[in-house]
């Protein structure tokens, strides 16, 4: 696919219209609003993001924090070694917790669900450096990560303005409708996963809709179900960070697995919920889960061990995106099972001509 996309339909006219609403989605595979969240919160949530990040190195000296001017030198990704701690820095905010849970969140959520929901506790921030473009998120469907049920809704927010060259999300119009999980292979880009849509286009004629996408702003949001198959658009700004937020929701007594109990890349990052809500100023969202109704289910490993032995196999043959994947795994688990196989086909490919 090429970078070319259509602008979103707004859905803010028929915002109180939970039978629209549920109609567009149906029909469409998203539902867009603008400003459906006061931007004054969603630039506070910035200010925290990037004090942060800024603390670490991320941001050049002396620039202004809210414009978020990246480092370009100190640019990493999740898997990095480097990512890790400054993002176990975010997971602690409060202010990013407490996004998904605004009254406007959850009111348009639970209109498009007609019934009580429940925010799934693993909120995920996404923290992409410019100039890092082979490693933009490739198209994929939510389901393979969080799994749970096939209608859970994702809401992709930017935090701040987002134009298109700073790289935010496309939907393929209408993808939902092939009703199942597609097959992924592996990709460089967050979550490690991706569909080969033009193999797959042959067999599912929903998939060849229009690539959508817009210039966001701040306090916009962007929902949509588990089969929608979506993208990020690349950041080819020369120095500025993009930052969003991926937060998900369920039906209230609906499935959730137990990774999307934790806190998002907890296997990297090592900061439990006990660390991450020690400095908080509320208890009320702590632990909030544990208040609501849900069924639990296992997290199945199929997606992540299928794209992984896809991605030795590829590594071995000398694909240098593998290679890069094989080089941030032996990293971040040197004594894993698969360690041996991976330092071997490291071996190999730092011997090749």
């Amino acid at each position: 696919m090429n970078d070319a996309w259509q602008e979103l339909r707004v859905s803010n006219e028929a915002e109180q219209d939970s039978e629209e609403l549920r109609r567009r989605l149906a029909d469409e595979g998203y539902l867009f609003f603008r400003r459906l969240l006061d931007p004054e919160k969603v630039l506070t949530v910035r200010a925290d993001i990037l004090g942060t990040i800024g603390r670490a190195g991320w941001l050049q000296k002396g620039s202004d924090v809210m414009a978020g001017i990246a480092d370009v030198d100190r640019r990493c990704t999740e898997g990095d070694e480097a990512y890790n701690g400054p993002y176990g820095d975010v997971q602690r905010l409060e202010s990013f917790h407490t996004v998904p849970h605004d009254p406007q969140l959850m009111n348009a959520v639970e209109r498009i669900f007609d019934t009580p929901a429940i925010p799934l506790p693993g909120h995920k921030a996404r923290i992409w450096f410019p100039k890092f473009t082979a490693h933009t998120t490739a198209m994929h469907q939510d389901f393979v990560h969080y799994q749970g049920s096939l209608d859970t809704l994702t809401c992709w927010m930017p935090v701040g303005d987002c134009p298109i060259e700073l790289g935010p999300l496309a939907v393929l119009e209408g993808s939902d409708k092939v009703g199942k999980v597609l097959p992924h292979h592996f990709a460089l880009g967050a979550g490690g996963l991706g569909v080969d849509l033009e193999g797959e286009k042959p067999k599912y004629p929903e998939l060849s809709g229009r690539w959508l996408s817009t210039n966001f702003e701040a306090g916009d949001a962007l929902f949509f179900p588990a089969t929608t198959v979506h993208r990020a658009l690349p950041n080819t700004t020369e120095d500025r960070i993009r930052v969003s937020l991926d937060n998900r929701y369920q039906r209230e007594g609906g499935r959730i697995a137990e990774h999307m109990l934790l806190p998002h890349m907890y296997d990297l990052h090592k900061v439990p919920w006990e660390d991450i809500y020690r400095d908080w100023e509320s208890d009320e969202l702590k632990y909030y889960w544990h208040r609501r109704r849900f069924r639990k289910i296992d997290r199945s490993l199929v997606f992540v061990e299928r794209g992984f032995a896809e991605a030795m196999e590829l590594a071995e043959a000398g694909d240098s995106h593998a290679i890069l994947a094989m080089e941030r795994y032996i990293k971040a688990s040197p004594d894993a099972e698969h360690a041996p196989r991976v330092r071997g086909i490291l071996a190999k490919h730092a011997m090749s001509p």
